[in-house]
Order: C-alpha cells, then structure tokens, then sequence
C-alpha cells in the first residue's frame, strides 16, 4: 500500500467530486479539513479523490 500523502496548512488540492480548495485544518495521519468556498469538509485519510496542487 502506497504511504498516505501528508498535507499542510494552506495547501492547494483539488477533490474529483468538490473541486478546489484549501486545507484549513490537519488532524495529523487522521483528517484534513479543507474549504471548498460553499462548504468546508473534513476528509479522513487514506484521503480518495484529494490531490496536491
């Protein structure tokens, strides 16, 4: 299994269903919390669909 990718305050990403966004919160290992500008959402790791920009 591929390591799980590690994201950090202010990271660009990019969500298959939501689009851009910004991540304005990490619980570390466990969940980013990311702003999508209609809604923010938490995502819990492995993270699908939640790529680096």
């Amino acid at each position: 299994m591929p390591p799980v990718e590690r994201f950090e305050l202010q990271d660009w990403v990019s969500h298959d269903k939501y689009g851009l966004g910004s991540v304005i919160g990490v619980e570390e290992d466990v969940a980013v919390i990311v702003d999508f500008g209609a809604e923010k959402l938490r995502i819990v790791a492995p993270y699908p669909r939640l790529f680096k920009l």
